[in-house]
């Protein structure tokens, strides 16, 4: 799950479960399935443990491959049961700001692939705020400043781009994710570029998980693929 949920909690088919902020796969122990000199995958199965959370048979399978100056992130996320599993994920990978380039912090921004006229979201408490704020975005650039996260993260949920470049000599490629969250603690060396499936639970919503905007539906025996790629291009 991307974001947190009202109450730390999810409801399926009428049953309460505790669900933390972000789900639990990011707190659990991953088995390596196979690794080579450029890449490797690691997996997560339902167990006794995530059903407490989450009570569907499920396989994830995260790979992590280098090509050339390309890192590549694909997870995999299995339906081995019998009936329709609700399921969201999000990437979180945090990128030094500024670069080892030469250029000063409030030099670095991030060219979106394609106008983002849409306003976008803040958090309240956690939850996608109800109101909506004018983009930041100005011809398709944002210009990175700590004030920006002063309220928290910047949540593009409705976004045309699919890819975007940071600093000039990095790219970050998200085909099949729509929906995006840049994220930094003011002052902090780093900025997130988080390509997501989902995010929070709008403030008030109190429905069933499946119904919670942004989750996707993977059928019995189906497989939902969830990737992204960061490459450098100097």
């Amino acid at each position: 799950m991307v974001g947190r949920a009202r109450g730390d909690r999810i409801t399926i088919a009428g049953q309460a479960y505790e669900m933390g902020q972000h789900g639990f796969a990011r707190t659990s122990t991953f088995a390596l399935v196979r690794s080579d000199a450029a890449s490797c995958t690691w997996r997560l199965e339902a167990s006794e443990a995530a059903r407490r959370h989450y009570p569907f048979a499920f396989r994830l399978d995260v790979t992590y491959r280098i090509d050339g100056a390309t890192l590549h992130m694909e997870a995999e996320v299995t339906n081995a049961g019998a009936v329709v599993m609700p399921a969201s994920f999000g990437f979180h990978p945090a990128l030094r700001w500024p670069l080892p380039y030469g250029k000063p912090r409030a030099e670095h921004e991030i060219v979106f692939e394609r106008a983002e006229p849409a306003p976008i979201r803040r958090p309240v408490e956690g939850l996608l705020s109800a109101v909506q704020f004018p983009t930041p975005v100005r011809d398709r650039h944002l210009l990175l400043d700590d004030g920006l996260f002063e309220d928290g993260a910047l949540i593009f949920d409705t976004l045309a781009s699919r890819s975007l470049v940071y600093g000039e000599a990095i790219r970050v490629a998200f085909p099949r994710m729509p929906h995006l969250g840049i994220w930094t603690k003011p002052g902090a060396g780093y900025v997130c570029i988080e390509p997501w499936q989902g995010y929070a639970s709008p403030e008030g919503f109190d429905g069933d998980f499946a119904d919670k905007p942004g989750m996707v539906s993977v059928a019995p025996a189906a497989t939902e693929i969830f990737a992204m790629s960061i490459s450098v291009e100097r």
